[in-house]
């Protein structure tokens, strides 16, 4: 059966949701380097504390993609996962602010990454589930508009408590900023109300009765499923093997920016030291910038709306990666905090594609039985490149980088600057009249 096309508000519902999630992520990307810094971590062990990220999420999105391929339940396939993950989600954002030491924070940031991944992925399935092909692009895209907008206003929260709403930090009481406190607190109510949103108005389709029989017979998987998920290695798509390559090098980048963009500021534009004023302002400086990057995702994602009509979701990539390469590496040559907003204009170009087109690009080449854990697996090629950034980038800032995050972002840039160039590898994908139906039925039917 032919899944049918939905309106452009049923796609609005179904990717609410991801404000939330985006307000989880923002608030850690924009705040989590200066929370260790204010909690005494040094520049070279940045990378290494921000481990979680990636380790939690290829951990947990192939085995979440799997176990919601295999569940039904009266929330549907996908939503119990969403919701569940929301709700601890939001609880490590509370608690998050409060840590007393780098240790605590970094032990709270498993938690955090691991729940907001637990919710993550069953959205982007619940994409392919839901929409037709020909639909793919409009609905990655609107994610990457609700991405942005979230993005924009969790970043930017520490920097408008304190300027526009007189927000202060006592010295005395915590070496983490009262605005970041807050904003966190704002974070969670944003993510699970997001989210529930989604749940109530989204609907799934469900199984048919001989799916829902093997569903119902298939016994518990003491392996939780990696056996299957490790076989399944050996049966990717070609396509998701190119992707993967271009995800590799694409992140690199993105990871660079998240753990040094910062530090490099504190540094290079306020000259500052830890537990003055300059340190606090640098902070919600570097915040308000990757509110600007996020701001400009959700402003180009309209962009892409229109323009994958033309180019195609591949020669887009191509075009905002190369933008976002530039933008990245110029962060060197800004010299006023002022510049920096034209590097992230840039930044913001590239990541709104990133969070859209390579799915957009990989979801037809995806048998729709496994769709949700295909698109898990994906994942590994986002978090692989993280992990050995966290493990290697400390020692390359410190041995041959000069011990200056400013040239971490440069080594960022050129990174996604080969990812641009490999994306023009990427094969166009052809279906048979068979593949195609196949494709384009609904989960179940």
């Amino acid at each position: 059966m032919q899944k049918p096309r939905l309106s452009f508000w049923q796609i609005w519902n179904m990717s609410f949701g991801f404000l939330g999630i985006q307000f989880g992520w923002g608030l850690q990307m924009a705040n989590m380097s200066s929370i260790y810094s204010y909690l005494g971590a040094n520049a070279d062990s940045l990378a290494m504390l921000w481990l979680a990220a990636p380790v939690t999420g290829v951990i947990i999105q192939p085995l979440i993609g799997q176990a919601s391929d295999r569940c039904w339940t009266r929330l549907g396939r996908r939503r119990p996962f969403i919701l569940g993950g929301a709700l601890l989600a939001s609880l490590a954002l509370v608690l998050m602010p409060n840590c007393p030491s780098v240790w605590m924070a970094a032990g709270l940031l498993w938690v955090l990454d691991g729940t907001i991944n637990a919710s993550m992925q069953p959205f982007r399935a619940l994409v392919a589930d839901n929409l037709p092909e020909e639909q793919n692009s409009q609905g990655f895209a609107i994610q990457s508009l609700f991405i942005g907008l979230g993005g924009t206003v969790a970043s930017a929260l520490p920097w408008m408590l304190t300027n526009w709403f007189g927000v202060v930090t006592d010295p005395k009481a915590s070496h983490i900023p009262q605005s970041v406190r807050i904003s966190f607190y704002i974070g969670a109510v944003a993510f699970l109300g997001a989210v529930l949103w989604t749940v109530y108005k989204t609907k799934e389709y469900p199984p048919s009765a001989a799916e829902l029989k093997d569903i119902r017979a298939r016994k518990f998987d003491w392996t939780l499923g990696l056996g299957d998920i490790f076989a399944l290695l050996f049966q990717l798509p070609r396509r998701m093997w190119e992707l993967g390559l271009v995800q590799f090098f694409t992140w690199i980048g993105m990871f660079a920016m998240w753990v040094y963009f910062s530090p490099a500021v504190a540094k290079n534009i306020f000259h500052a030291v830890k537990d003055t004023p300059e340190m606090e302002a640098a902070g919600a400086w570097s915040g308000f910038c990757f509110a600007a990057y996020n701001a400009v995702c959700f402003l180009f994602s309209f962009v892409l709306l229109w323009g994958t009509k033309y180019t195609g979701p591949k020669l887009m990539h191509v075009l905002c990666l190369a933008v976002g390469a530039v933008g990245l590496a110029s962060v060197a040559l800004a010299t006023d905090k002022h510049h920096l907003l034209f590097a992230m204009t840039a930044v913001g170009v590239a990541w709104a594609s990133i969070l859209s087109m390579p799915y957009a690009m990989l979801s037809p080449a995806l048998p729709k039985e496994k769709v949700g854990v295909m698109m898990g697996m994906f994942n590994l090629f986002i978090v692989l490149p993280q992990i050995a950034a966290s493990s290697l980038l400390g020692f390359i800032l410190k041995h041959y980088l000069h011990n200056e995050p400013v040239n971490a972002l440069v080594l960022g840039g050129a990174s996604m600057g080969l990812a641009a160039l490999l994306t023009l590898l990427v094969v166009s994908f052809k279906r048979t009249t068979g593949e195609k139906a196949a494709a384009t039925g609904g989960a179940g039917h």
